[in-house]
């Protein structure tokens, strides 16, 4: 997909350390100082401790697609020249589920249980769209 048709995610006060992260091209989640587990998506606050902060740790970039679907039809800001495209659920190493793209192998080889390693789509102001990649 060519960053020219991708239609950009928005920057919000709770995303802002996760996108800062994406300019390095670094994998960052927000971690519970409560539970100490990993949280996906980021959020205002952490549900079981609302006056605290969440802690932003690098993550490892590496994970299992859990679930995949191939489009032959152009979702929002793609073209026809970018179908057929695969959308997985990614379980990351840290315990998290991501949604993101598969890409850099042809989409009938993406299966459940396949081995994925992150890989950055570049955005129109320096941040990164992550995806992934056969690991």
């Amino acid at each position: 997909m060519s960053p020219a048709n991708l239609i950009e995610p928005p920057v919000t006060e709770a995303s802002a350390p996760f996108w800062e992260a994406t300019r390095e091209r670094r994998l960052v989640l927000p971690w519970s100082t409560v539970t100490g587990r990993p949280v996906w998506f980021p959020r205002d606050a952490d549900p079981l401790a609302p006056d605290r902060p969440y802690e932003w740790r690098e993550a490892s970039g590496e994970g299992v697609v859990y679930a995949a679907s191939v489009h032959h039809r152009p979702g929002p800001g793609r073209t026809e020249d970018d179908c057929p495209y695969v959308v997985a659920l990614v379980d990351l190493a840290e315990g998290v589920r991501m949604m993101a793209n598969i890409v850099d192998c042809p989409p009938e080889d993406v299966v459940v249980g396949m081995p994925v390693r992150v890989t950055w789509q570049p955005l129109s102001d320096g941040r990164h769209l992550p995806q992934f990649r056969p690991a």
